[in-house]
């Protein structure tokens, strides 16, 4: 599996335009695209301007694909007016059960 985490700081008068177009994304990638697990659209508690996106992939190759497709392209081209980001937190692969720990 592969996961990552991002932020993005938006204009506060484009908070719910933001996650609209951020669960739109989810709705449509996660039915869509073979080898999306999940997405989730998280607010920062501490920062109403801060929104996180939380995406599982089934591996690189399906991030790869779903960074090329339809609903990435229409998800930057609206919040990216109005979005900074992504700021990358986090991405690899999870390790599995079977690894040394």
């Amino acid at each position: 599996m592969y996961q990552f985490l991002v932020s993005f700081t938006v204009e506060p008068e484009h908070r719910e335009d933001f996650v609209r177009a951020a669960r739109k994304t989810a709705r449509d990638s996660l039915a869509n695209e073979p080898g999306s697990n999940r997405f989730e659209v998280i607010a920062d508690e501490a920062d109403p301007d801060v929104f996180y996106l939380n995406e599982v992939y089934e591996d690189a190759d399906a991030f790869t694909a779903h960074a090329g497709g339809p609903y990435f392209t229409a998800f930057f081209a609206e919040a990216g007016a109005y979005a900074k980001g992504p700021n990358w937190l986090m991405k690899g692969n999870v390790v599995p059960e079977t690894a040394a720990a």
